[in-house]
């Protein structure tokens, strides 16, 4: 079943929300909404940290561009099929060297749909040379949309990518209404294809993961709770294994953000935020561990500051400026989306943190 699209991005659309600086001026009340949302770095302080420093960097993650084939409701990278954003080999043989330079273990790519860019299959063979561990973010669909990207289940075998695929949830109806109709068909067919050739099955080491985030103003259920509930639907269902579900928060930015402002429930949703704010989540943010660098090889602190244009505060934040001494001594920018990392028991890349 070909997947059908939801709509266009915001930037096709011209939406002002495709600009990260009325973006920026949603999330700091210059604009005329209801109430105001105390500062994060305010929250921060509050709760006894003077501000966010990073640790050991362990993971780079790259975006590897902004096309995708799906046009989700919730996308904080505003990707599509419309958007012709991607990363050139230039940028991706800099980020090569950097990773060998400075032995980074974890390279993390993503996108978009990241398996789109001409140069996906060289970078990760590149990677698997240098020996790192490799994380790919795949929203499924890619590989049965045509079949030039049947045979990235192999593929992904070959060099033993940690595969974290995105699926909201293990019904259709919720699925197809974020993701867009028949996702949740083609998301299934992708995964037994998977299965098939070992991934997220108990006798190999082929991870693959999934990833879980809410459908409207809420925030997620507990991560050890939804787990055994979608191990248990997926096989009964469908026969399909898996290995962790990660659960992730949707922040407050791009589509999601249009999203509260159109349903009247950015106020709402903020303030929930603020409410749910964790402390003990802090220490293990992304951000602490993790540089992200953008399609134009610019560097931030994470994927999300990524696209609201928030750039390290380092003198050289592109890629061709490298400079691992000032990035380790950075503080981390920080703005009011980050409530949504710091919220219950906390959001990232990974999952959960508390």
């Amino acid at each position: 079943m070909a997947t059908k699209q939801i709509g266009k991005s915001l930037k096709s659309r011209k939406n002002p929300l495709s600009e990260s600086i009325f973006q920026l001026s949603v999330l700091n009340n210059t604009l005329s909404l209801e109430s105001s949302v105390p500062s994060f770095k305010n929250m921060i302080k509050s709760s006894g940290h003077k501000n966010l420093t990073p640790t050991k960097l362990e993971v780079l993650q790259i975006n590897m561009g902004k096309r995708c084939n799906q046009t989700c409701s919730h996308c904080h990278v505003d990707a599509g099929p419309d958007r012709i954003e991607n990363i050139t080999r230039e940028l991706l043989e800099q980020c090569l060297k950097i990773i060998a330079l400075h032995s980074i273990p974890t390279v993390d790519i993503t996108g978009g749909a990241p398996e789109l860019n001409q140069n996906f299959r060289w970078f990760v063979e590149s990677c698997a040379q240098l020996g790192c561990k490799i994380i790919n973010r795949c929203n499924l669909t890619i590989i049965v949309s045509n079949p030039k990207y049947h045979d990235l289940p192999e593929f992904f075998a070959k060099h033993n990518v940690h595969l974290i695929c995105s699926l909201p949830y293990i019904s259709k109806g919720c699925t197809d209404a974020q993701r867009g109709d028949g996702v949740f068909e083609d998301s299934i067919r992708a995964l037994k294809m998977l299965n098939e050739i070992g991934y997220g099955v108990e006798a190999t080491d082929l991870k693959l993961d999934l990833v879980h985030n809410p459908i409207g103003a809420v925030l997620p259920a507990d991560q050890h709770t939804l787990e055994p509930e979608f191990k248990r639907e997926l096989k009964h269902q469908h026969g399909i294994s898996f290995n962790q579900l990660l659960v992730i928060a949707n922040l407050p930015i791009s589509r999601f953000l249009d999203f509260l402002i159109e349903s009247d429930k950015y106020d709402q949703y903020m303030h929930r935020l603020v409410d749910s704010f964790n402390p003990k989540t802090l220490d293990s943010l992304m951000c602490r561990n993790t540089l992200s660098v953008g399609w134009d090889g610019y560097i931030y602190d994470c994927d999300f500051n990524q696209m609201l244009d928030l750039k390290v505060e380092t003198p050289q934040h592109h890629i061709s400026d490298f400079n691992m001494d000032a990035l380790s001594k950075r503080e981390i920018v920080v703005n009011q989306h980050c409530y949504g990392c710091t919220a219950g028991s906390g959001s990232s890349c990974g999952g959960a943190l508390v």
